[in-house]
């Protein structure tokens, strides 16, 4: 370029030349930067595109924003925010105009806002604020709930509705404290210290409409966590919208998305519970009935083995006659084996009777002194002997012996 203007009296530029030149100076000696200033001449086109200005108190710039980055970023400026945007350098050759061509931008003092945030959450987490065994559960049934929000807020209407339609017979006690602007996370810390104190509730909701970073920021303050930390009261936290997330979401027992969402938490649904009242009595009932049926039953089935006394004395009866004649029985039965038996014993004592053997021509030999004589050898020539006969006894003399 420099060359170019050094030789302008040899060569004479056209101004898409120039313009062309410009733009690539530009392009080539401003890489992505950061910039920031106050939007005005916002204009949205029919394209999709954003067109606005970025001004300070001295000069001005225009700026594109191309719809293929603003549709992802989740926010649209108002005239008058001060931002900061990550932009191009670039020159509109059609009208010759410098413009900042931006990729992304936030409100301004937002990067100092989220490392702030970050560094506070890290510190907190490290120290155990968000760990899950320290959480309390929340009441299934409450008598009471309490609510930690401003008292002309939209947001405290809406959990009373809230409220209101669940369980119209619910005590609710607002502890009335502004949410935003300087100062403001002191007194929401002091309301939950005083509700906390009180102990008159059984669920404390801790809650604030939808807002920017900004206007939430008080609940990211380090004196609102430690207060939740510090409750006995079993909280749920409810603070922006679902997309919000805040310090005092991730301290408090429960996160919800929305204060509406919050007092849904807190307090049952009496409707539903009502529709569970009748599907459990309607399950007492079908169960009494079944068990109604099984014991006429079990009743039926006893009748028909019920017996009257005189029937049951008179089957006693039957039953004792039975025993004695089995016992009579078994007695007689008895009686002839031991007879036999006996008549046996009998009828072997006597083929053992030597008077039996006697009876049959045989005698019992005895010498003088009583021996029985049972062998020959034992004689001697007229040796006196005593003769045992069946009937009678006799005395002889031995006059011969005969070994064999």
């Amino acid at each position: 370029m420099a060359s170019l203007l050094s030789t302008s009296f040899k060569q004479i530029l056209s101004v898409s030349d120039l313009t062309r030149l410009t733009k690539e100076l530009l392009e080539t000696s401003f890489p992505l930067f950061w910039i920031s200033g106050e939007l005005s001449n916002f204009t949205r086109a029919t394209s999709g595109h954003w067109y606005f200005s970025l001004k300070d108190e001295r000069a001005q710039i225009r700026c594109v924003m191309f719809k293929g980055r603003n549709s992802v970023l989740g926010m649209v400026p108002r005239e008058g925010d001060l931002i900061e945007a990550r932009a191009t350098i670039t020159l509109y050759e059609a009208r010759g105009d410098v413009q900042l061509t931006v990729e992304f931008m936030q409100p301004a003092g937002l990067g100092k806002l989220y490392e702030a945030y970050e560094q506070l959450k890290q510190r907190l987490q490290n120290e155990g604020l968000f760990a899950a065994e320290r959480k309390q559960a929340i009441p299934a049934n409450p008598q009471r709930i309490g609510v930690v929000t401003s008292a002309d807020a939209a947001a405290l209407r809406d959990v009373l509705t809230a409220i209101r339609r669940r369980a119209p017979a619910m005590s609710v006690i607002i502890y009335p404290t502004p949410v935003q602007g300087k100062g403001a996370a002191e007194l929401i810390a002091q309301a939950i210290h005083l509700a906390d104190q009180r102990q008159e509730v059984d669920t404390l909701l801790i809650c604030r409409g939808g807002g920017s970073i900004e206007d939430l920021w008080s609940f990211n303050e380090e004196v609102v966590a430690r207060a939740i930390a510090a409750c006995r009261l079993p909280t749920i936290s409810g603070v922006g919208h679902e997309t919000d997330f805040t310090i005092a979401d991730f301290v408090a027992d429960l996160r919800a998305a929305t204060p509406t969402a919050a007092a849904e938490l807190a307090c049952p649904d009496q409707a539903q519970l009502r529709d569970q009242l009748r599907q459990l009595q309607s399950r007492l009932g079908q169960a009494m009935q079944s068990c109604l049926r099984q014991q006429s039953q079990t009743l039926d089935y006893l009748s028909r083995r019920l017996i009257s006394p005189t029937q049951h004395l008179q089957q006693q009866r039957r039953g004792l006659q039975q025993w004695q004649h089995r016992l009579q029985l078994a007695m007689q039965q008895g009686l002839q084996t031991q007879q036999r038996k006996l008549q046996y014993l009998s009828a072997s004592l006597q083929q053992l009777n030597p008077h039996q053997v006697l009876a049959r021509g045989y005698a019992i030999v005895q010498k003088a002194d009583g021996r029985a004589v049972t062998t020959a050898s034992e004689l001697s020539l007229q040796t006196p002997l005593k003769l045992t006969l069946h009937q009678g006894q006799a005395e002889v003399v031995v006059t011969q012996i005969s070994p064999d």
